[in-house]
């Protein structure tokens, strides 16, 4: 079935999307990963070639695009390419963070960081997950306590993708200790070099290796009132402002994940040959990439879907939910499906579904847990029928 998704604009810059991988990611991907860190110069040059920032308006030096559909372009070459880890945090920086600073920061706010994120002079990061406290926001113990005009913050965060690399970082902090967790909890950003903003351990992962994920500590760190982020006790709110947009990311980068898994499989399967035929040629391979092939159009169908409902400002936070949920899952199982029948090679990291295998697994957990999203699905469902 033809995709008509994208136009000629969308195909022109994922040819600038695929040079800009093979050029300047895939050369060093190795290395990135094995020191767990990108290097910085790899966001400037991001930059510089419009691969980033794109989504930021004009005024501060971006592309000014709204269409979400770039996003998947740029997915769908990553995940080609096997290079998730090392571009991983451009979910954040340039795909999250943009959002909040946008519809919540001040012009001066907007001036400072944005400007920075679209030269790729910058890297941002957003520090929700708590030791103890992962899906579960409303369990955060980060404190920001008024002192003068200022705000003091002390807490301890952990996960934080570009925790090594970010200049700024947006801390989730509870602000108001007698409301409900919903009710008093504040954003604030917090810049690099801030007395008492300290990183540790950068964490070594499962997969996503180039990708740098570490703790942060804040210990008495001392911040002015205008380094509040929107209203003061309305940052669960804030979150969920951002939500559908935030988890279509990963429900769209799930399903080029997929697809990129089959169309290496069945490049493989077709020519390894096996007992006198290829692999390809038993039926019990062609069943397994049909059936698969099947539910990943399937995918495609609803993720495309939500994309033209998030550029018409229509989707919902529980379709968007949906779309990771089912994204998600079945990619993993799309990727450990197809690294069998690429036999001992599926182990090997110098094929790309073994380092995809590695990858893929965190997308059913960050973001909100699947089960999570489960639950706001059901809610939902519950919702509608009492309503009957």
């Amino acid at each position: 079935m033809k995709r008509n998704l994208y136009n000629d604009d969308h195909e022109a810059f994922r040819g600038t999307v695929a040079t800009f991988l093979d050029r300047e990611v895939m050369p060093n991907l190795e290395q990135w990963e094995a020191d767990h860190l990108v290097d910085r110069s790899m966001w400037k040059k991001a930059a510089e070639a419009g691969i980033i920032g794109t989504s930021i308006p004009e005024e501060f030096g971006g592309g000014g695009v709204t269409d979400f559909r770039f996003e998947m372009v740029r997915s769908e070459e990553i995940a080609h390419r096997g290079a998730s880890g090392a571009t991983g945090g451009w979910g954040v920086s340039d795909g999250i963070v943009p959002g909040y600073l946008m519809a919540l920061g001040s012009q001066a706010q907007k001036e400072k960081y944005l400007s920075g994120l679209a030269a790729g002079d910058q890297i941002g990061a957003i520090a929700m997950t708590e030791p103890n406290a992962g899906s579960d926001l409303q369990a955060i113990t980060t404190k920001a306590v008024r002192d003068g005009d200022d705000w003091v913050i002390n807490g301890a965060k952990t996960f934080i993708t570009n925790g090594c690399n970010c200049d700024f970082v947006i801390v989730v902090a509870r602000t108001n200790l007698d409301a409900k967790p919903s009710q008093g909890t504040s954003l604030f950003i917090v810049e690099d070099g801030t007395p008492g903003f300290e990183r540790g351990r950068k964490l070594k992962k499962l997969g996503m290796d180039a990708q740098d994920t570490s703790e942060l500590s804040f210990s008495d760190v001392r911040v002015p009132a205008d380094a509040l982020l929107g209203e003061l006790d309305m940052g669960f709110i804030h979150l969920m402002v951002n939500l559908p947009r935030e988890r279509l990311i990963i429900g769209s980068g799930t399903l080029a994940g997929a697809r990129a898994a089959l169309t290496w499989t069945s490049e493989y399967v077709f020519d390894r040959p096996a007992f006198g035929q290829t692999i390809g040629d038993f039926q019990n391979t062609r069943f397994e990439l049909a059936e698969l092939e099947t539910r990943v159009d399937a995918l495609e169908a609803f993720v495309d879907r939500c994309a033209l409902a998030l550029n018409a400002e229509e989707l919902t936070a529980v379709d968007a939910a949906k779309a990771k949920y089912l994204g998600s899952d079945l990619e993993i199982e799309v990727i450990n499906r197809c690294l069998q029948l690429f036999g001992g090679y599926g182990y090997m990291l110098e094929y790309p579904i073994a380092r995809a295998f590695k990858d893929t697994r965190i997308q059913a957990i960050f973001g909100g847990a699947n089960e999570v999203m489960k639950e706001l699905i059901g809610r939902d469902i519950a919702k509608r029928h009492k309503k009957r």
